[in-house]
C-alpha cells in the first residue's frame, strides 16, 4: 500500500515537473520570439519584411550586412568604436568612483554621514530630465558639448547611486574584524580599502561593471544631447542615422546593424553571468 502511494506521489511530481517546464519552454519561445524575428528580417530584403512573415527566409539577402556596414556619411564601425570607447570609461568611472564613494559610507565615520546618505539615496529618484538642462549649460560652459566627456566625465565623479548602494550594501556584509586586524598592523583606510575591500567586493564590481557597459552602450538620449558631429556618434544614434538617411529601403540594412550591436551585450552576459548573479544575489542577503 505504501508502495503504491509513492508511486502515485512521484508521478504526480513528475506531471507537475513537466507541465512547469512545458510552461517555461512556451515563455521562453514567446520572449525569444522577437529576436529570432530580428534575426529573420536581416536576411530579408527591405521590401518584404513586414509582409513576409515566415520565419525562413525565401531569399537571403546578404546584401543588407554589407551597406549597414559601409554606412551611409560614416562606416558603421565607427559607431561601434565610439560606443565602445564610451562605455569603457563608463565601466572605469563607476567601478573606482563608486567603490571610493561606498567604502566611505559602510565604514569611515564622518560628519553628516548619514544626511548625506539620504540625500544620495534621495537622487535615484530624481528623473534624468530634470538636470538634463542644468547639466547641459554647465557642460557647453566647459566648451565639452561634441566630445565624450559629457558622457564619461560624471561617471568618475559618482553620480550613479544605485551602484554606490549596492557596493554599501556589499561592504556592510563584509566583517569588521577584517578591518580591525589590518588596523593592529598598521593599516590605514586606503590600504584596507584595497588589500581587503577590494578583493572581496569583486561580484559587486562585476555587476556595476556588467550593468555601466550595458546602459551606457545603448543610450540615445545622453548621445544625442551632446553629440552633433556623425564621426562621434554611438551605435544607437547610427541606427537612427540609417534608417532615417534611406527611408523605406533601409529597414533590411537596419535590422541587421541591430542584430550586430546586440552581438558585444550577449558575450558580456555570458561571460559574467555566473559573477553577476552572485553580486546581485549576495548583495540582497547583506543587511
Amino acid at each position: 500500500m505504501t508502495t503504491d502511494i509513492n508511486e502515485i506521489t512521484e508521478k504526480s511530481k513528475a506531471r507537475s515537473r513537466l507541465i512547469t517546464h512545458g510552461f517555461l519552454v512556451f515563455f521562453a519561445l514567446i520572449m525569444l520570439y522577437p529576436l529570432v524575428w530580428l534575426a529573420v528580417s536581416s536576411l530579408k530584403p527591405s521590401n518584404i519584411i513586414f509582409s513576409d512573415t515566415s520565419i525562413i527566409p525565401r531569399h537571403f539577402e546578404w546584401e543588407n550586412y554589407y551597406r549597414g556596414w559601409v554606412g551611409v556619411a560614416a562606416p558603421f564601425r565607427t559607431f561601434f568604436q565610439n560606443s565602445f570607447v564610451i562605455a569603457s570609461l563608463a565601466v572605469v568611472g563607476n567601478v573606482l568612483a563608486c567603490s571610493f564613494v561606498a567604502y566611505a559610507f559602510a565604514r569611515l565615520d564622518f560628519s553628516f554621514k548619514r544626511p548625506l546618505f539620504a540625500i544620495m539615496l534621495m537622487t535615484i529618484m530624481l528623473p534624468v530630465h530634470a538636470s538634463l538642462i542644468p547639466q547641459y549649460i554647465l557642460f557647453n560652459y566647459f566648451g565639452w558639448v561634441n566630445t565624450i566627456l559629457p558622457i564619461v566625465m560624471p561617471k568618475f565623479l559618482a553620480v550613479d547611486a544605485f551602484f554606490i548602494f549596492l557596493m554599501v550594501q556589499f561592504i556592510r556584509g563584509i566583517p569588521r574584524e577584517l578591518d580591525e586586524a589590518a588596523m593592529i598592523d598598521g593599516a590605514g583606510p586606503i590600504r584596507i580599502y584595497f588589500s581587503i575591500i577590494l578583493p572581496l567586493l569583486t561580484p559587486a564590481l562585476v555587476t556595476t561593471a556588467v550593468f555601466s557597459f550595458i546602459w551606457t552602450y545603448e543610450d540615445f538620449l545622453t548621445p544625442l544631447i551632446y553629440l552633433t558631429s556623425i564621426e562621434n556618434y554611438t551605435v544607437p544614434q547610427g541606427l537612427r542615422l540609417l534608417q532615417a538617411s534611406r527611408g523605406a529601403n533601409s529597414w533590411g540594412p537596419m535590422l541587421a546593424m541591430s542584430l550586430l550591436s546586440l552581438v558585444p551585450l550577449f558575450v558580456i552576459f555570458f561571460v559574467f553571468q555566473r559573477k553577476l548573479i552572485d553580486g546581485i544575489a549576495t548583495t540582497g542577503l547583506k543587511g
